[in-house]
This record gives structure tokens, sequence and C-alpha cells, in this order.
């Protein structure tokens, strides 16, 4: 199948197939003698793999490890299960980091409970006057 047709089956865009074939997540298909690349069943199963751990919202890196295991499937899959174990783990702190900005914009919000001159609004007060903190270092999830 051409580009055009596995970025449909793959509910994607041809974009995104060429950006994980540069990123050396699905593997370069071979070429018609038109040049026109040529895909098949194994680039549209690795994609929706590659797809769905995406929508775990697991990073490149994460991806190229599970990858790399499925490649050579007579491994043990402890690997894959501490992977995914530090996957959790980084989602864990990821919830806990949005209860604090929900927290934080929570109380942002209630410094303004009526329509009012923005010159005079509670929230671009505390925006202005709110202490600008570091940038957190994120702890990465990567093992």
């Amino acid at each position: 199948m051409k580009i055009g047709e596995l970025a449909r089956a793959a509910r994607c865009s041809v974009e995104t197939i060429r950006f994980y074939e540069k990123a050396g997540l699905l593997p370069e298909p071979a070429r018609t003698e038109g040049n026109y690349r040529q895909y098949g069943q194994a680039h549209q199963d690795r994609l929706r793999f590659i797809r769905n751990c995406r929508n775990l919202d697991m990073t490149h890196d994460e991806i190229r490890a599970l990858l790399a295991m499925v490649d050579n499937p007579a491994q043990d899959c402890g690997t894959i299960n501490h992977l995914l174990d530090e996957h959790i783990a980084h989602v864990d702190v990821r919830l806990r980091e949005l209860r604090d900005l929900r927290g934080e914009l929570l109380r942002l919000r209630d410094q303004c409970r009526i329509e009012q001159p923005v010159d005079t609004c509670g929230i671009v007060r505390g925006l202005s006057h709110m202490e600008t903190v570091a940038t957190p270092v994120h702890a990465s999830h990567l093992g």
C-alpha cells in the first residue's frame, strides 16, 4: 500500500508516518520503480503499536525500547514490566503536579469573583504579584 493508504488505515497523517520513519520508529519501506513508498501489513501493525504507545503518553525513547524488545521476542518481558512501572510512576508524579496546578488556578480565580475593570481585577493583580518560581525540573521517567 502507498503512504496515503497507510495513513487512512492507521487514522493518522502522512506527515506522522514520515516523522516516525525519520525518528527511527517505523522502518523505511521498500520503493516501487516509480520511487513511491510501498508499505505492508508489518508497517501497519508497527504503526498501530506506536500510535497506541503515544496515546498512552509514552516517549519516543520508551517506544524505541519496547520495539527493540518486540523485535527480539525470545527475551523475557521483565524489562517491559519495569518500563511500564516507571511510566506509571511518571504519570503519578504528573497527576500530583496537575492537582497542584489546579489548586493554584483555583486560588487565583478566587481573587476575582465579580466582573470589574481589568486594572482592578484580582486575577491580573495576582499574576502580577505572584512569586515567580523556577521552572521545576521534572525527573525523567526513562530508566
